[in-house]
C-alpha cells in the first residue's frame, strides 16, 4: 500500500496542523517530526483515515482515501485516542485487544500470547509502567493480529521516554514483514536517529517531514 498525504492541514487558520505533505509506504519505515502535546495525535488520525483534513489530500494507492484506509491500517497508542488506560493490567490490555483481533481474549489466552513473546512476566505490571521498547513491541505485534491491516501509524513513542532507536529498530524490523509503517516522534528524537544513523546504512536512515507548529486541540473521536 501507499499512502499519500499532500498539503493536508487541520484547524482553523491551520493551528492545529499546518500544511503537511509525506508518503508512507509498505515495506518501509517513515518518521514524520511533530512537536507539541496534540499535533502528533491529528496527524495520526488524518494519516490513519480516521480524521478528514480541513485542507489538502489523501491519497491511497494513488485514488482519493475512502474508509478503506482506515480499514487497513491501525492507528497505535495515540494519546487520548487509542492509548491504553495506563492503570489496565498488560494482560487485560492484550486482553482486549485479542478481542478486537477476532481471536480468544480470556485471561488464559492473554498470559499464553505474552508467554509467546517472551513477555509473560509483564502480565500484572500496569501497561503505564511498560518500559518504552516492550510497549511499542506489544502494540505493534497486536496491532498486525487485526485482520486486513496493511499499514501501521505509530504516535509518540518518544513520550515514553527510552531510546529512540529501539523503536526506531522496531519500526523497521515491522516494515521487513512487508507493512507500511509511519512513525510520528518529536525533533528531539529524529535528531537523533539522524545522527546516530550509519552513514552505509541508507535504509536506516529517517525520513522527516518537519512538522512545527502551535495551537489549540481539535476534538477527535476514536
Amino acid at each position: 500500500m501507499r499512502v499519500e498525504l499532500t498539503d493536508v492541514a487541520k484547524g482553523r487558520r491551520d493551528l492545529a496542523l499546518p500544511a503537511t505533505s509525506l508518503v508512507y509506504r509498505s515495506g518501509r519505515a517513515t518518521l514524520a517530526i511533530a512537536e507539541t502535546e496534540q499535533r502528533p495525535t491529528v496527524l495520526g488520525l488524518i494519516a490513519s483515515g480516521r480524521m478528514r483534513a480541513d485542507a489538502g489530500t489523501v491519497r491511497l494507492d494513488g485514488a482519493r482515501a475512502s474508509r478503506a484506509l482506515r480499514r487497513r491500517t491501525a492507528l497505535i497508542d495515540a494519546p487520548d485516542v487509542s492509548d491504553p488506560p495506563p492503570n489496565v493490567s498488560t494482560a487485560g490490555m492484550v486482553g482486549e485487544e485479542l478481542m478486537f483481533a477476532g481471536r480468544l481474549a480470556d485471561p488464559l489466552s492473554a498470559r499464553r500470547w505474552l508467554a509467546e513473546h517472551d513477555l509473560r512476566g509483564l502480565a500484572r505490571v500496569p501497561i503505564g509502567d511498560v518500559p518504552a521498547t516492550d510497549r511499542v513491541r506489544l502494540m505493534l505485534e497486536l496491532a498486525v493480529l487485526r485482520p486486513g491491516i496493511e499499514g501501521l501509524v505509530l504516535v509518540s513513542p518518544d513520550r515514553h521516554g527510552g531510546d529512540p532507536r529501539a523503536w526506531w529498530q522496531l519500526a523497521h524490523e515491522f516494515a521487513g514483514r512487508g507493512y507500511a509503517v509511519l512513525v510520528i516522534a518529536g525533533q528531539a528524537a529524529a535528531s537523533l536517529l539522524a545522527d546516530s544513523a550509519e552513514p552505509s546504512s541508507p535504509r536506516r536512515r529517517p525520513h522527516p517531514s518537519g512538522i512545527r507548529l502551535r495551537g489549540p486541540r481539535p476534538k477527535a473521536v476514536r
